[in-house]
């Protein structure tokens, strides 16, 4: 079989990372095989037949073992050797195989052929027509020699052949059908050495194939069986010039247009799973027929990769992602700015200095939940209409006064509104004692009377306000920060620098092992991303970035350079020891 029926190995090489990311550098490497994948041209296969007296590996033996070594085309040796099988051969066998006992019984047992078939092995990928009755053999024995089995990638043409052989060719999969289909130079004869060679042939007519389907690489095998569709597979070529390293990738439609943004710590590997692994997932099935190129944005690091992602996804708003779409147009909860304030849910954060918010919340149904919780805890007001500071002549109050839960401002000035209006400004900014302890009475009080189903609810409220004024709590002193410069070890030494700027991330920087991060430190706070703060609660940063880096912050064995944030912006960097987030996990556990 010629070479050219297989894919050259692309040359490697240093790959240019202009929108890595501010001041990112990095040291080239070798890449391994498994960030590049192997090319079927460079991979060495031994492909293997057995004949046996029967057809159980566990009750019958082997009687004799062909293997045939090949790389790129090209026979590198070859494995041959009858094994006496220690029982008698039966007759049905021998017409089959051609092979007797006489044959048999001066040649070696199989405690001394196996092990020199496993030397043969190396490492190599192990082929066989029915891989399954072959390797079984293979294995049983080796157990019952107290042999360990090397486990090798291990391909088998059957499954293969299912796969690109269609009936209309071939009335079965059979070796010898096969054998006629692909014209091999030898015929089957259930010899094992024969059937090895015509194996061969079979196996690199069956590459031929699945290489106009984007099957090239040996990583490619152990999809190739599952049912993909063949137009799918033939884009996989739009992976094959994607750097290895971690970063971005963007599928683009016919009009160029954005339809899908996901992450990767290897671009390439993952891009090309999408067209050879039997994708589950209908919707992205359907986006990755859609797709004509896929554009990549390396970066320097998988935290950059995320944070990339993130601010890719919201400014294409591709219709395929299903998360962190539209992050500016997430619900806050604030008071309004009335005579007698009221909870409202706005669609954008609110200004700094207007009033106490809390949010942003991951939907509207979260955050009016949460405002049930909070109204329960505060007796605020739950009418819409604007109320006058002096209760018109003739006003009258709705029926929530009559239920004890509305103070009705609306009709009576001399309440204690102005003190529920503080305490809402409390629970708004931190004071979740308040919330959790109302909301705990409530919860007994539904339990004794086993209104389970209402507790529940209520609970589900109470869960509503903890978690977003638990993450409040979390991320609040990093949108503060003017400045945070931390560092951790890298995985192969050296380390990784990252630049944060009121909770969003400015750049990063990765050094080389043995030399001083100093210098690189320097240069990546003066050359990092200048970023402002803006005058509303949700800062320059979506809530899913600042949440990414303080992943990152509180991961243990992180260094903490620098961190300008003034006491007058607030605690300081602290979470509160009587805080929402105390509160919620001892509500969840």
């Amino acid at each position: 079989m010629r070479a050219s029926l297989f894919t050259a190995a692309r040359p490697g090489g240093r790959i240019d990372r202009p929108d890595a990311g501010t001041g990112a550098i990095g040291q080239p490497v070798q890449l391994g095989l498994a960030d590049i994948g192997t090319p079927l041209f460079d991979a060495t296969f031994v492909v293997v037949d057995l004949e046996t007296t029967g057809g159980s590996a566990r009750e019958s033996a082997i009687t004799e073992i062909g293997a045939v070594k090949v790389r790129g085309g090209e026979n590198l040796g070859e494995f041959q050797t009858l094994v006496n099988p220690g029982v008698g051969i039966p007759p049905t066998i021998t017409m089959l195989t051609g092979i007797t006992n006489a044959m048999v019984m001066t040649a070696p047992r199989i405690s001394a052929v196996l092990p020199a078939f496993l030397e043969f092995l190396g490492d190599a990928v192990l082929v066989a027509h029915n891989a399954r009755f072959d390797v079984g053999f293979l294995k049983a024995a080796a157990a019952r020699l107290d042999l360990d089995w090397p486990r090798p990638r291990v391909v088998d043409t059957l499954a293969l052949a299912r796969r690109v052989v269609t009936r209309d060719e071939a009335p079965n999969h059979k070796l010898g059908t096969l054998a006629a289909l692909f014209r091999t130079e030898v015929t089957p004869d259930h010899r094992a050495l024969t059937d090895a060679r015509a194996t061969v042939d079979v196996l690199h007519g069956l590459f031929a194939r699945m290489s106009s389907l984007g099957l090239t690489h040996l990583e490619d095998l152990a999809t190739a069986a599952d049912p993909v569709p063949p137009a799918r597979r033939r884009k996989a070529t739009l992976a094959d010039d994607l750097p290895t390293g971690p970063g971005v990738y963007l599928f683009l439609g016919p009009r160029r247009e954005v339809l899908y943004v996901g992450t990767a710590t290897n671009l390439r590997r993952r891009v090309r799973s999408y067209f050879t692994a039997a994708e589950k997932r209908a919707r992205i099935g359907e986006m990755v027929d859609l797709a004509t190129a896929v554009r990549p944005i390396p970066c320097a690091t998988p935290l950059e990769a995320a944070v990339r992602e993130l601010r890719a996804i919201a400014e294409h708003e591709p219709r395929y992602n299903r998360r962190s779409r539209a992050p500016h147009r997430r619900p806050w909860v604030r008071l309004t700015a009335e005579a007698y304030p009221r909870l409202s849910v706005a669609r954008s954060a609110p200004k700094v200095d207007g009033g106490a918010s809390l949010g942003p919340f991951p939907s509207r149904a979260s955050a009016s939940s949460a405002v049930e919780a909070i109204v329960a805890a505060t007796g605020l007001r739950t009418c819409t209409a604007p109320l006058p500071r002096v209760p018109a002549a003739g006003a009258n109050a709705c029926i929530l006064l009559e239920l004890g839960r509305c103070a009705a401002p609306c009709v009576h000035t001399g309440t204690d509104y102005a003190e529920r209006v503080a305490r809402a400004q409390r629970v708004l900014t931190g004071d979740a004692g308040t919330v959790v302890q109302h909301m705990r009475g409530i919860l007994a009080r539904l339990s004794a009377q086993e209104r389970y189903e209402e507790a529940a609810a209520r609970r589900d409220q109470l869960l509503a306000y903890l978690r977003t004024a638990a993450r409040a709590e979390r991320l609040g002193p990093l949108r503060r920060a003017r400045q945070v410069l931390a560092a951790r070890r890298g995985t192969v030494g050296g380390w990784e620098i990252v630049l944060v700027r009121y909770g969003r991330f400015a750049g990063t920087v990765v050094t080389p092992p043995g030399r001083s991060p100093m210098p690189a430190v320097e240069s990546l706070r003066e050359t990092g991303e200048q970023v402002l703060d803006t005058d509303t609660l949700a800062g320059p940063a979506s809530d899913e970035e600042t949440a990414l880096l303080a992943d990152w912050l509180e991961r243990p064995g992180t260094r903490l350079i620098e961190c300008d944030l003034d006491a007058a912006d607030g605690p300081g960097w602290s979470v509160p020891v009587d805080g929402a987030q105390r509160h919620l996990e001892d509500l969840t556990g």
